[in-house]
Formats: C-alpha cells, structure tokens, sequence
C-alpha cells in the first residue's frame, strides 16, 4: 500500500470519527436526556460552548486549510517573489490590504500564513496577513455594521482604528525579527515531490492539494480543539461579574474588554454581536478595544500560533499587539468618542 493511499485511508478514517462523535452528541438529544442526571449543569453548559466554539470556528478552518493547499500546489516561489513589493513598507502595506479581502478568522487564518511563509513570503507580511484577515474583512465590517444598529460609525472605527494597528504592529515586527521565525525545516519533506512538480495534470495538482488540506487540517485542529476547551472552560467557571469589582475607569474597562476578548475567543464575524450586548455596561471606547483585539490575538489562535512560530516570537506578537491596540484606543477616545 502507498504511503499516500495509506495516509489517505487515516485520514478518511478521522473525519468519519470526527462526523459521527459530532452527530451523536449534537443531534441525539435521547443520549443527552439519558445521561444528564449523571452530568452537573456547569459540565453540559461546558460542553454546549466548547461545541458552539468548534462549529463556529471549523468551516473557517475549513476554508483556510483548502487555501493554504492551493497555495502548496499551485503557488510557486517565483510567484511569491514576483507579487511581493521589494520595498518592505510597500510589503506592509500590501499585506495589510490583501489580508482584509481573506474570509477567515483568526484560526483559519493561522495555515494560510504558514504556508505563505514557508513558500517565502517575508515574515512581517505574512503577520499583516494574520492581523488584518480576521479583522476588517468584508463579512466582520458587514456583521458590526448590523450589530450596532445599522450605524457606521462603530463599523469605520473598527475598520481605520485596526487597520492603522496592524500597520504599526507589522512595522515592529519587521524591525524586530529577520527570519522567518517558524518551527521545522523551511522545507515540507511530505510534499517535497509536489512543490517540485509545478507541470503536473490538473487532477494531480487537486488530488495533492486535498491531501495537504486533510493533512493541514488534522495538524491545526488538535489545537483549536485544546484552544476551544480552554476557553469554553473559561466561559463556564469564571463568572463575568467577577470582572467588574475593580473599578470603571476608561483604562480599566479597557483592560477588561480585551482580557473577555482573549480568553472568549469568540470568531471575528459573530463578536460584533457580542460586544454590542455590553453596551449598557462599558464604554463604546471598551467595546470597540474588544472588536479590535480579539479577532488579531485570543486564546485559541495563540495555541495553533504556538505550533507554528516560535515561543519567543509568539509572545513578542501578543505583547505587541496587546500594547499597540490599548494605545490606539485611548487615542481614538480622545480624538473621535
């Protein structure tokens, strides 16, 4: 049996496992009833979240898999170098623009900007991409437009205010950091055969990128899953009230709606909802950190960051964008709100 057909078969046999565990423990409600005497109402609350976050967050992941293994087999290095600006701000600031035309999240985003690094694209435009994809995409301006009530205030400041982040942000890596910061060989030693092969058939070039994507996916998503239960654990046992005892100065509730950000690690085109729930509660200056920093950094994608990049460069990334976005925030209220 070939290697390929082999880790085709694995594979194959995963999803199936994955589809029927979703099944019996979403769509079976008798199992559930069956059980639940058994089962304390904060461990089915646990499970209600850690499984709305996966749903929420797969078909991203989905999306960003398909395209990290179009870009293995169809994008060639020469491509990457001919697309790519010499110039590193032209660089930086065509990352930031293409980024807000990727319809992902912020853990669908995570494989494409691997495979983009590993296939040569400069490491600060590879983190552009990672910034503003999640962020200002068409889908996430679309849903804070209908989330604060059709108002585009909250929707502009959301896309001017995280976009002039991002920049700053990528700037600082691009001082910072000269290589490209990734864990492993540059080189993919699975598909060594595929990269080599840019005048293969068509059906070739398909049946090579399904298998990275399968592979791709199964490699992101034990971390989305451990990333998701952290969080959904979070949600559960720690009460949001708890938040509240310390004060309700700007810098405060600040402070606290990008800490609920990180650690609800809620997907960038549903979290304009969420946020607009708080506004009886914080200022619109808190709210709008909270749109802008959980969708660049939260609980989950740091995770799958993590298995891709550096600890050290992961860390610098987080305490970054945590600084630059507060920062932004307290100018935007002085200047705007």
């Amino acid at each position: 049996m070939s290697r390929w057909l082999y880790s085709s078969l694995v594979n194959t046999t995963g999803v199936l496992a994955l589809i029927v565990v979703v099944y019996f423990v979403t769509y079976t409600p008798w199992l559930m009833n069956s059980v639940s005497f058994l089962l304390s109402d904060s461990f089915i609350q646990l499970n209600t979240i850690f499984l709305s976050i996966l749903i929420e967050a797969v078909p991203f992941v989905l999306i960003g898999v398909l395209t990290a293994g179009f870009i293995q087999m169809y994008i060639t290095e020469e491509h990457i170098r001919r697309w790519i600006p010499k110039n590193k701000y032209k660089a930086i600031i065509m990352s930031c623009l293409v980024g807000a035309v990727f319809p992902a999240c912020e853990c669908g985003i995570v494989p494409i900007v691997r495979r983009l690094v590993k296939k040569g694209v400069p490491l600060y435009a590879g983190v552009g991409i990672l910034l503003t994809g999640p962020l200002i995409n068409p889908m996430v301006i679309l849903s804070t437009y209908m989330a604060f009530g059709n108002h585009v205030t909250m929707a502009g400041l959301r896309v001017g205010g995280g976009f002039t982040a991002a920049l700053l942000i990528t700037l600082s890596i691009s001082t910072l950091f000269k290589s490209n910061q990734l864990k492993g060989p540059l080189a993919d030693p699975v598909h060594k055969e595929a990269q080599a092969g840019t005048n293969r058939s068509f059906s070739y070039k398909a049946r090579g990128m399904m298998q990275h994507s399968i592979d791709e996916f199964f490699d992101m998503g034990k971390y989305l899953i451990i990333g998701a239960f952290i969080a959904a654990s979070f949600q559960t046992y720690i009460p949001v009230k708890s938040l509240y005892l310390f004060g309700d100065g700007l810098m405060y509730s600040t402070s606290v709606m990008m800490g609920l950000a990180y650690f609800l690690s809620l997907c960038s085109e549903a979290d304009a909802f969420i946020g607009a729930s708080f506004s009886n509660l914080f200022p619109s200056v808190s709210i709008l950190a909270f749109l802008i920093y959980g969708p660049m950094i939260d609980l989950k994608n740091t995770i799958m960051l993590l298995s891709v990049f550096k600890i050290k460069f992961v860390t610098v990334l987080l305490l970054l964008i945590t600084a630059i976005v507060f920062g932004s925030i307290i100018v935007t209220q002085s200047l705007f709100l």
